[in-house]
């Protein structure tokens, strides 16, 4: 192995990337110390508007409906426009539909409003990895997303505790920030990110206007296989939040049982995703990934069996080592996958899919428990061993030439200097 494919150090990584990914990094955090909405939104539609539990839980719904179809259409615009225009437009949108949220009159205002606020606010995300993927050599990819997953999930794990503090002055305020925060973000993008120009090889100005369509990704029969591995993994890893609590109350466990294992599986992935990262970076996606449905499903089946909270322990530990090893494999594969005309597309198809197993994994996953009981993390460890499956046929170790498309990160910081000059 080279000197460069060894310098794949965390602290290394960080240090020696360019610039514009650093601030993508910085921009991420601040936007998600920001994220509000979605689990404020039952409340303040409840206590502050009026509206049934119904009402709210079908505007949640709803948003989440809407960041699925903004995904799929952030991975357009990516292409089309480029990532730091999409970034922009994600955030001055959702921004301005945040704000509008506290202000609209009526129910059926208030779901048109949280629709497109899901929707537009997740553009940034098939844009900020596609940017990612641009700008960072093939190498490092892996190290380069669990940062970046790092970032989103110090800011997401400081958000709650944010937002409790600004609605207890008001809720107007809550809104307020997390406008600022994507705002923040905004501003990252304008002074920051390169234009799409900016982090082309000067070889390719001359080139068309990038064509295709979802359908072209449709045709990548692998990567289709990989967009159904997203949707498995994020339709039984959502288990922990849908089914875990009610398995743990039935068998007599109280709240603070079930938090503390939501906070073990926070603790560690926040503290040693990096350290495991920079192990399993530079071996093959589709094992790693195999790896990966191996230990989730078999986490989350070790919850079948008798045994009381040790079992809970050994499981939530199992599916969080899933997590921490697959996980950054996972999201840098489709940048690895993408012919670079479509590389957007393919990031959006990823994360909707994955966003779509989020949102309908908890609805068969209660329903599963309801019928079946315990036996509902059976059914997991079989849609792992599927993933596991469908991980080796679709997840083909990236063409040669898709190495050489990636510049080193020098070259990489010498076209964005190169472009501001």
């Amino acid at each position: 192995m080279s000197e460069v494919e060894q310098s794949t150090g965390i602290w290394q990584t960080i240090r020696e990337a360019p610039a514009p990914v650093k601030a993508l990094l910085v921009g991420v955090f601040v936007n998600k110390l920001g994220w509000f909405l979605q689990v404020f939104l039952v409340l303040f539609l409840t206590t502050s508007k009026g509206f049934t539990a119904v009402q709210a839980g079908t505007a949640l719904g709803v948003y989440g409906a809407g960041s699925v179809i903004g995904l799929i259409i952030g991975g357009s615009l990516t292409d089309r426009i480029g990532p730091r225009a999409a970034v922009m437009i994600s955030m001055f949108g959702m921004a301005g539909f945040v704000l509008a949220i506290a202000y609209v009159p009526s129910y059926a205002a208030v779901v048109v409003v949280v629709a497109l606020a899901g929707a537009v606010g997740q553009f940034y995300r098939p844009a900020s990895a596609a940017l990612l993927t641009e700008l960072t050599p093939q190498n490092r990819q892996v190290m380069t997303f669990a940062i970046y997953r790092l970032a989103m999930n110090l800011g997401t794990t400081a958000a709650p505790l944010i937002g409790a503090a600004l609605v207890a002055v008001s809720w107007n305020l809550l809104f307020i920030g997390e406008a600022i925060a994507a705002l923040a973000y905004a501003a990252v993008a304008i002074v920051a990110l390169p234009g799409r120009k900016k982090v082309a090889p000067a070889s390719a100005a001359a080139e068309p206007e990038p064509k295709g369509s979802y359908l072209a990704v449709l045709r990548d029969h692998k990567y289709v296989l990989f967009l159904v591995c997203m949707f498995i993994n994020a339709a039984i890893y959502m288990q922990y939040l849908a089914v875990l609590p009610l398995h743990m109350k039935a068998d007599g466990f109280s709240t603070w049982w079930y938090s503390a294992m939501v906070a073990l599986n926070g603790f560690i992935v926040i503290t040693c995703e990096l350290l495991v990262t920079k192990v399993v970076q530079n071996k093959p996606a589709r094992t790693v990934a195999m790896v990966g449905f191996v230990l989730l499903g078999g986490g989350l089946a070790f919850y079948a069996l008798p045994g009381g909270l040790a079992i809970f322990v050994i499981g939530t530990l199992l599916w969080t080592l899933a997590e921490i090893i697959g996980g950054p494999t996972m999201f840098a594969y489709p940048g690895m996958a993408a012919p670079k005309p479509l590389l957007g597309r393919y990031v959006g198809g990823a994360h909707a899919m994955f966003g779509l197993g989020s949102a309908l994994g908890p609805f068969f996953g209660v329903w599963v428990w309801n019928s079946a009981g315990a036996q509902v993390w059976l059914w997991c460890g079989v849609l792992g061993a599927v993933g596991l499956v469908l991980a080796y046929f679709g997840m083909a170790p990236p063409a040669a030439s898709k190495a050489q498309d990636l510049a080193p990160v020098a070259e990489v910081a010498e076209v964005v200097e190169g472009g501001k000059a």
